[in-house]
């Protein structure tokens, strides 16, 4: 499924959540309610793409030998189609760009275009390494993602950790619709350390707060409540919970119980919650 339908269930699906909502419980208005209710939608969509951002990062690294391992990454290939080059070739930093044709889908139906460059102080898994990400006229089926990320290798001697920050960014909507968001996110492994050369059973447990704001300038801040946790052999998050804070009112995101599946709950002062589907 296309994330252009991530944002269609959010604005259909408003209506009968909203009904559920009296007027005698919260003094803001059910227009300001749906508001939330779809920036809360925004908000899942804008954590797909931050999280495929961090596994091209991963990959492109892995490809150039720029992880710090001395054995082959089992990877979901997905710079299949990417043009990848690497400067200097010797020392640090170095400059990864990533260069997807317009053609360029990959064997999850992800569909991406445009240029991601990455500029690395070190091998991405030496604690202290940083990593910063910029994009050029880059889309994830049709959306277009803007702004500065940066990677901070927070690793313990016997563990992986690293923060996570975006700054000035941007998701547009193929309809032309934004919103705008920025956050910090701290990201432990918990599962996998023991075979770092097998991506596939890692999984990794996601803290944080941030803020989204949309085009008329309505502002929701983010924070998790439970963390988030993604496991690499999924699309996308399977467990976890944000919370939005509207001014006399909240909504809760729930990705639920650690299913690898596509569905998330949203439910505003803890009445009856609507069902969406991620990307």
């Amino acid at each position: 499924m296309k994330l252009t339908n991530l944002f269609i269930f959010a604005v259909l699906g408003s209506v009968s959540l909203l009904s559920s909502c009296k007027k005698d419980e919260t003094t803001d208005s059910e227009a300001t309610i749906e508001t939330t209710v779809e920036l809360s939608s925004n908000q899942a969509t804008i954590d797909f793409m931050a999280q495929d951002a961090n596994e091209v990062l991963m990959e492109a690294a892995e490809d150039n030998n720029l992880l710090g391992n001395f054995a082959p990454v089992q990877t979901h290939n997905f710079l299949q189609c990417a043009t990848v080059t690497v400067t200097p070739q010797t020392g640090f930093p170095k400059t990864i760009q990533i260069l997807f044709d317009s053609t360029c889908t990959n064997a999850h139906n992800i569909h991406r275009s445009g240029i991601i460059r990455i500029v690395i102080s070190d091998s991405l898994r030496h604690s202290g390494s940083t990593a910063i990400m910029t994009f050029e006229n880059y889309f994830v089926n049709g959306f277009k993602w803007e702004g500065t990320h940066t990677f901070t290798n927070t690793s313990p001697v016997n563990g992986k950790s690293w923060q996570y920050k975006i700054a000035q960014g941007k998701l547009i909507a193929p309809n032309g619709l934004f919103w705008l968001h920025h956050s910090i996110r701290d990201v432990v492994q918990t599962a996998g350390l023991n075979t770092p050369f097998n991506l596939f059973d890692d999984i990794i447990s996601i803290t944080g707060n941030g803020s989204i704001t949309n085009a008329e300038n309505n502002e929701r801040t983010v924070t998790i409540t439970q963390p988030l946790q993604k496991k690499y052999s999924c699309a996308n998050i399977d467990k976890g919970r944000i919370r939005f804070e509207g001014q006399h009112h909240f909504a809760i995101l729930d990705y639920g119980d650690g299913e690898c599946d596509r569905v998330a709950q949203i439910s505003v002062n803890g009445h009856a919650p609507r069902t969406i589907l991620l990307p």
